[in-house]
């Protein structure tokens, strides 16, 4: 198994966000160092605790402090950018990278980020825009010859080479023939993993869900993989991501996490997101729990990876376990303050739990790459 890091951000709106970005670059350039294999960045544009409106620009400056870690878009939100512009800034980016770069990609899910843009979610305009999109980055990455796309959303010209100047399209990714592609998966029997199966796409499932729920994530994937005839996926490219912290005690850790910025995240923000989603049955084994159960008490114990190195690297054993194997846990990043807490739980995570698990090897099954 592999560990990486996730960052949406998350973090309470008010503080000094300067520092706060320039951190979030250190910590990164720190899991560069402690063998983090690779790193993602969220995008949002009207999200307070989650304040990152540009992930590539992100990307670009960790990539130009770091020396083996992969950094992915968490996602690029397609629906809200112009499709030549990300195939051409995505492609500059993976040359910038040598070829480190994953490319995730989304939908969006939040209703101002969708006002802000003018899009219209209730009628799924922001999922048709995807697909538009990803078709036209993916035409500009691999086609030779000009062409016109008259789509629903975008149109316009490749335009004809001028060879004697010279002038034209040019500007390819630096990994053949593009960068890997990956998409995150939220609801149960997700619809956008099932896409990821279908595509040959990294499937991420992201950091609510008990492994019961996370099952039929898996079940999406090989589902979609067979709906295009592909080979069956390798549980090996399965990301799934989770609060990690680890301390030198369970008690340390507990209260690290239940005091600081983690249960503080769940009790103000991530709830109540879901709740005005509907989508609290997420977080639930038991369909029948009601909401009130749903305390920060209940998802440290049983969804939650909290504790020392011993109690840390069983939790993941059993998750794995639970749901079959997967490739990588993407540990979900917080700032702590000072900061210096968090970096310990770092430390600790790759020196004691990492070399712990190492006899976690998921199936190597044959699987379609990444088109």
């Amino acid at each position: 198994m592999k560990y990486g890091m996730f960052a949406m951000p998350l973090r309470p709106p008010g503080g000094d966000v300067t520092k706060e970005y320039h951190q979030d670059i250190e910590t990164f350039v720190m899991g560069d160092k402690l063998g983090y294999t690779e790193g993602w960045m969220g995008e949002h544009y009207t999200i307070p605790w989650e304040p990152i409106p540009a992930t590539d620009l992100f990307a670009a400056s960790v990539f130009a402090r770091t020396e083996n870690i992969r950094i992915g878009t968490g996602i690029v939100l397609l629906p809200m950018h112009d499709p030549r512009q990300v195939a051409l800034r995505i492609a500059y980016l993976d040359h910038l990278s040598k070829g480190r770069l994953n490319f995730g990609i989304g939908a969006g899910g939040a209703p101002t980020d969708f006002h802000f843009w003018d899009i219209d979610y209730k009628e799924g305009e922001h999922r048709a825009r995807m697909r538009e999109s990803i078709d036209v980055i993916k035409r500009l990455w691999t086609e030779d010859e000009p062409f016109e796309h008259n789509g629903e959303f975008w149109q316009f010209k490749v335009p004809e080479p001028m060879p004697q100047v010279p002038l034209g399209h040019h500007i390819r990714p630096y990994q053949d023939p593009h960068p890997p592609i990956a998409v995150s998966g939220l609801h149960k029997s997700s619809e956008s993993l099932f896409t990821a199966g279908a595509n040959g796409w990294i499937p991420m499932s992201i950091n609510y869900l008990p492994a019961v729920n996370l099952n039929t994530h898996w079940d999406a994937v090989c589902k979609g993989a067979a709906s295009t005839g592909r080979p069956p996926p390798r549980r090996s490219e399965w990301r799934i991501a989770r609060e990690v912290f680890v301390g030198k005690t369970d008690q340390e850790a507990r209260d690290h996490v239940l005091n600081g910025p983690i249960g503080h995240a769940y009790t103000n923000y991530m709830f109540n997101v879901l709740k005005s989603l509907g989508a609290t049955g997420l977080y639930k084994g038991d369909p029948d729990m009601p909401d009130e159960a749903l305390t920060a008490e209940y998802v440290c114990d049983n969804i939650w990876v909290v504790g020392s190195p011993d109690t840390v690297a069983e939790k993941l054993s059993k998750l794995y376990d639970d749901v079959g194997g997967f490739g990588t846990v993407l540990q979900i990043q917080y700032t702590y303050e000072p900061h210096q807490v968090w970096y310990d739980n770092m430390e600790l995570f790759a020196n004691k739990v990492m070399p712990a698990l190492a006899g976690l090897v998921p199936d190597e099954e044959p699987a379609a790459a990444a088109q």
